[in-house]
């Protein structure tokens, strides 16, 4: 009851995010239960990186964004853990047209045993698993550059004079 009253004193914007959040945070838990190659192809341009800087009021946005999934994904049932973090952050920032790059890598245990992370970049932010990062080998990237792909559609669509 308590967390009840706690979410529903802050302000309206920051609730419909934190259940925007919530919501892409179930949303990402389904995609990771599908192949990878499924997915794979909807992450971006593989072994792309976006540019590591943008506008003030982008980055506001960019932290709001990356606090809503981490506080939400401490309040689901199902397991919320790096790489369904990430999808939910980027899935958020695509409903905005804002760039991200997606990072997966790879390490070994204690125990020798294979493991894997996921963390996302937006701009000079890392929104999920960025804390982690350094302790991983990078094996995937998958860059989602907004302002290349106005570019590129513009270039390829046809005249309305022809």
């Amino acid at each position: 009851m308590r967390r009840l009253r706690t979410f529903m004193a802050w302000p309206a914007a920051r609730r419909r995010l934190m259940l925007e959040a919530l919501f892409f945070l179930a949303w990402a838990r389904f995609l990771k239960a599908l192949p990878f190659k499924r997915i794979a192809p909807k992450l971006g341009r593989p072994m792309s990186e976006t540019p590591h800087v943008h506008d003030l009021p982008a980055e506001r946005v960019v932290r709001s964004i990356s606090e809503a999934v981490r506080v939400m994904s401490c309040h689901t049932f199902w397991e919320s853990k790096c790489l369904v973090q990430a999808l939910a952050a980027k899935k958020m920032l695509e409903r905005r047209s804002m760039d991200s790059t997606l990072y997966l890598g790879t390490a070994k245990d204690k125990q020798g045993n294979l493991i894997a992370h996921a963390w996302l970049r937006s701009g000079p932010v890392y929104l999920t698993g960025g804390g982690e990062r350094r302790m991983f080998t990078t094996v995937a990237v998958f860059g989602k550059d907004y302002s290349t792909e106005k570019i590129e559609g513009e270039r390829h669509e046809p005249s309305a004079r022809a």
